[in-house]
């Protein structure tokens, strides 16, 4: 069963974010009193090339599963501290196609819309992690493990415990890419 383990948000532009027991998506601009929630791109390397652009990065899912990996490999990785919103557990959230629908809790809905790519701060956050999360995988392609980023379609809240149901868009299917 996918489900929710973690949520987290911020009112500031800082690497991490703080957990809580619950966090309320807003339909079209993400999450409710975070620095990203907004209908343009709110992430200020995005600000700076284009403000016009739009928030296609509303909400940041990560897998939980990763924490456990990187766990193994010596990087104790707490939810929020790479910057996601929601955490997740039992869903694969990196072979979702571009156009899935999450729907988690009774209400909220989230569109995906790529991967997150992750940036020079998560090194500055943990010396040696950027290698085990952004990497060239066996068939040459780079790899980034870093989770998803979405935007919100149904306002509605998010609690720690909620279930997660996928709704595949129809095919065919598109592999997630950088955005």
């Amino acid at each position: 069963m996918a489900k929710v383990i973690a949520v987290a948000a911020s009112q500031k532009h800082e690497f991490s974010k703080r957990t809580a027991h619950q966090i309320y998506l807003e339909a079209g601009l993400g999450v409710h009193g975070d620095c990203h929630n907004g209908v343009t791109v709110q992430h200020l390397s995005r600000i700076a090339v284009d403000p016009t652009q739009p928030n296609l990065r509303q909400v940041h899912l990560i897998h939980g599963e990763l924490f456990d990996k990187l766990a193994s490999e010596g990087f104790q990785i707490l939810p929020g501290d790479l910057g996601e919103n929601i955490t997740t557990k039992g869903i694969d959230l990196l072979a979702l196609p571009r156009g899935a629908i999450l729907m988690i809790g009774a209400e909220a809905e989230i569109l995906i819309t790529g991967l997150r790519n992750p940036c020079a701060q998560i090194e500055r956050f943990r010396s040696g992690l950027l290698s085990k999360v952004v990497f060239k995988g066996p068939d040459g392609n780079l790899e980034r493990k870093t989770g998803i980023m979405g935007v919100v379609r149904v306002s509605g809240p998010v609690s720690v415990q909620d279930e997660i149901s996928i709704i595949l868009p129809d095919a065919p299917h598109f592999p997630l890419d950088r955005i």
